[in-house]
Parts: C-alpha cells; structure tokens; sequence
C-alpha cells in the first residue's frame, strides 16, 4: 500500500473544510494534483498545499492508497468522507464530520474527534482512541437514516445523541455516553462500556444496547422481560433484559412482536428470576456516619455527577454502588 503524508503546516484562522482528504480522491494523483485540490475556510476557496505539505506517493486506487494526516488538524473537517477503501491515519486531534457517510476501509484518530464523526455510515472501521462529542453514527440533520452499516470504536468518552436513528453497524464506546443514546433506533448494536447517563432508546422500535456500566436513569416506557446468558468479547455474561421502547409501535415477525432492547449486566439469577441484580444492588448500603461524610464532600464538589460520587464512594468505602443508588443519594443529600 503506498502512502501520502499530509503535515499541517498553517493553522486554519476559522475552520477548515477538507472532504477531498480522502483515499477514493487521492488515489492515482500526484503530488502536485493533490496538492492542487481545494479546501474550504468559509467562504473561500484554497489549495490542500496552502495548509499542508505533500510527501509520498498515492496508489493506483482507493484501496491500495493510505493517507496519514499529522500536526494540528483540531480545525479540520470532514477528513475521510465517503471514503469507500484505503487507510487514513489522523496522528492526533480532529474536528467535526470525520469519516461521515464512510463505506469503507479504515480510519484511525489517534486523537479525539468533534461531534457527527460516522453519520450515516454504511461499511469500513472507524476507530477513535480518545473521545468523541455529539452525534455520533447519527443522522444528518433532516434526514432519518443513520448509521446503517460498519463499526465504529470510540476508546474514550462520547457526547449526546449517539447512534441517532440508528439502523444497523455496531458503535462500541469503551467510557461513558451522555443523554438521548439510540434515540429512533431502528437496528444495530451499541455497547456502552462505561456510565449511560439517561434517556437511553427514546422512541427506539429495534436493535441492542448493551450497558455494562448501568443506565444512570432508565426510561419508564422499557420493561424488564427475562435475565439472559449472552457471550460478549469471548465471556459470557449474564444480563437483565428490557424491552421497549413500549410508547412506540412495532412490527412483527412469524407473529412475535419485535423490540428494542437494553442490556443490563446481572448477577448470576437464582430460580431464574431476573430479580437478583436489584437485589444484591439493595444490600449495598451506607451508614449514617458514612453519609454524613459523603454529605459533607458532595458540599464541596462544585457540580457531582454520578460518576465521580461513585469513585469517591467505592474509593472512601469500599462499597460499589449502582449508578441509579448514587443519582438518588446525591438527590436527597443535595436537598
């Protein structure tokens, strides 16, 4: 596979739009061509070698080609976009639209990501090794197709609205997720390695979301149906199942209905009830000398969340709380 070098050697002033960064665009070029290929800064129109110097050699085609982006490209966007086969390397920070609406090949940030990075992605890897922001798998705005095939990892954290009308790929988060995770889902998977914050599966008709860290808040309108053994990188786990989302309407197949659900990670069941998790998740209690401290560290926190009250408290006491149990104490020691 032959490889182009891109360096960043001018910072953009505002941000810059590079959609022609891309192995399917380079391919079969010279340096010169590629050099010569426009990039956007508002409304005006540059050169690729305005900003970046050009080494190396592009392959004959998309998939023999691999573009490795270093230096400060935190105010570049649209890097890898319908980019079909080949390799893309982004050796740190990116900004907004990496790899969106990909169908193949693969893009690594070594770096974290601006929001709708993946949206409407159809096939190929994109591969995160920090943190993404807003949107991401979605939809574009106005339009209700997702991400529909394809994997996308995302090593860190990830914003709000994740997985949008999501259809069909799988978006593996290796921390947490904020609010509105797989709203209108219609597919796919979603593994959520870390903390779901809340409103996971609005209006959600099909796919899976797996939540090993808990949901902080799961929504009323999902249902717990059964504990399941399912296997997962290799082991297998036990998990309580849910079903929903219960406000929407649903299709059948061979006249079963069809749901969304969420996976929540469960304590081996005993007798087959479903029941053991919650269970176990009561056991664990503070005492009142341990609240009084945990009250008087919460006065000190400018803004607790679930997550760093949660390390504080297995942290101080050794107890492991459930997400949902430390929501509630922070709520009522807050009062």
């Amino acid at each position: 596979m032959d490889t182009v070098k891109l360096t960043s050697k001018v910072v953009p002033e505002l941000y810059l739009e590079a959609e022609h960064i891309s192995p399917d665009v380079f391919a079969g070029k010279s340096n010169q061509e590629i050099g010569d290929l426009s990039v956007h800064m508002g409304n005006q129109t540059y050169k690729i070698s305005d900003y970046f110097t050009v080494e190396g050699k592009a392959g004959a085609t998309a998939a023999e080609t691999k573009i490795v982006v270093a230096g400060d490209v935190s105010k570049v966007k649209y890097i890898g976009m319908k980019m079909t086969a080949g390799e893309v390397e982004v050796l740190g920070n990116a900004d907004m639209y990496v790899g969106a609406w990909m169908e193949g090949g693969k893009l690594l940030v070594k770096g974290s990501v601006d929001s709708f990075a993946g949206i409407a992605m159809k096939g190929g890897e994109l591969i995160i090794e920090g943190d993404a922001k807003n949107y991401i798998g979605a939809a574009y705005r106005g339009d209700w197709r997702g991400m529909q095939g394809g994997k996308i990892v995302v090593k860190g954290n990830v914003g709000s609205d994740v997985g949008s009308n999501i259809n069909g790929g799988t978006i593996d988060i290796g921390g947490n997720a904020d609010v509105h995770l797989a709203t209108h889902a219609e597919g796919g998977t979603i593994i959520v390695r870390g903390i779901a914050k809340g409103r996971v599966g609005g209006q959600m008709v099909k796919g899976d979301i797996y939540c090993l860290g808990g949901v902080e808040r799961m929504m009323p309108s999902f249902k717990y149906d059964h504990t399941e053994e399912i296997e997962l990188d290799g082991k297998k786990m036990n998990f309580q199942v849910y079903y929903g989302d219960l406000g929407e309407r649903h299709g059948k197949k061979k006249g079963e209905i069809i749901y969304g659900k969420i996976y929540l990670t469960a304590a081996q069941p005993e007798g087959g009830e479903g029941a053991t998790a919650v269970k176990s998740e009561r056991k664990a209690k503070l005492s009142e000398k341990q609240l009084e401290q945990l009250a008087t560290e919460l006065k000190e926190m400018k803004e607790p969340s679930v997550q760093n009250v949660r390390e504080y408290i297995k942290k101080t006491f050794g107890i492991d709380l459930k997400p949902m149990q430390v929501s509630r104490l922070i709520d009522s020691l807050s009062r």
